[in-house]
């Protein structure tokens, strides 16, 4: 892949993860069947891509490997779950901005598990994020669905944050896509019995939804973004995620009227400014080959 190709790949990749709030606003069920229904489409998708695409030998995990991605697929799934709920709740947009607080919680992280020193440009990056949170939501009334939409979307950026800070330490030496298979086999496997007696009542075009959302947003995204960082730096396909929310944001606006107002905007310009910011540091960005977007 030529580095023409590459970017065109990565800015494809973030506009289909972008499209993840879309796809789970427009599926008419549960989060819990969302996310049961993501994890096995992109099953399906990235087992394929492991077979046609990648050509090079890798090793298999180890039993502590396995524990750990096993680990990883519950907090991916409880990122999902928190995901589509502040979606359902508030909206794409609060949902997504709330999300994009987790290079926030990274920094944060990483300073207190791995006792790496927090520098003033990290504490302004945190700060930028909470001050564009606050501006995000229109008020901070618990009973309001934009409240409890932005609490459960800044959860599942935690998650996420927890998710990269796992894959860190535990997919080293792993090819990413097969860690990426390992971790949603474990949603399937966990939301199987839960979701079973449910999947009857779940409509023909909610299911497309949710294939789109497996195949496209998750299997073919995680796919082009592993593959344009052979090419890439890892920072540079970083700061072209922070449009995932630009991305999602328009669409949002574009299919369902959601559009947001100056305030909602400004905090939204703050929290993408402090991602490109901490993805020129490089903090989170090592670790996304081995994750799953929202």
């Amino acid at each position: 892949m030529k580095e023409r190709n590459a970017l065109l790949a990565i800015h494809l990749g973030a506009l289909l993860f972008g499209l993840s709030g879309i796809f789970g606003k427009l599926a008419d069920t549960a989060p819990m069947i969302i996310t049961f229904g993501r994890g096995l489409f992109a099953v399906i998708a990235l087992a394929l891509f492991a077979q046609l695409v990648t050509r090079t030998r890798s090793i298999n995990p180890n039993l502590r490997q396995l524990g750990m991605l096993a680990l990883g697929g519950v907090l991916l799934g409880t990122h999902w779950i928190t995901f589509f709920h502040a979606v359902q709740v508030g909206g794409v947009a609060i949902a997504t901005l709330g999300f994009a607080s987790f290079p926030a919680f990274t920094l944060l992280l990483e300073g207190l598990l791995f006792r790496e020193r927090i520098r003033a440009q990290e504490v302004l990056i945190v700060g930028l994020v909470c001050l564009g949170l606050v501006l995000v939501t229109p008020s901070f009334e618990f009973a309001s669905q934009a409240t409890q939409g932005l609490l459960s979307a800044i959860l599942s950026g935690l998650l996420f944050s927890l998710l990269s800070l796992l894959n860190r330490v535990s997919v080293k030496g792993l090819d990413p896509v097969k860690a990426a298979l390992c971790q949603n086999l474990t949603i399937v496997v966990l939301l199987l019995p839960f979701s079973w007696p449910l999947l009857a009542g779940v409509k023909a075009m909610d299911w497309l939804w949710i294939a789109l959302l497996g195949v496209f947003c998750t299997g073919l995204a995680h796919s082009l973004f592993v593959a344009s960082l052979k090419v890439l730096k890892a920072r540079t396909t970083a700061v072209i995620f922070a449009l995932e929310p630009v991305y999602g944001i328009a669409f949002a606006w574009w299919l369902f009227n959601e559009e947001p107002g100056l305030r909602m905007l400004a905090g939204g310009a703050l929290i993408i400014f402090a991602i490109a910011l901490s993805a020129r540091k490089g903090a989170p960005v090592e670790t996304r080959p081995a994750t799953a977007n929202p």
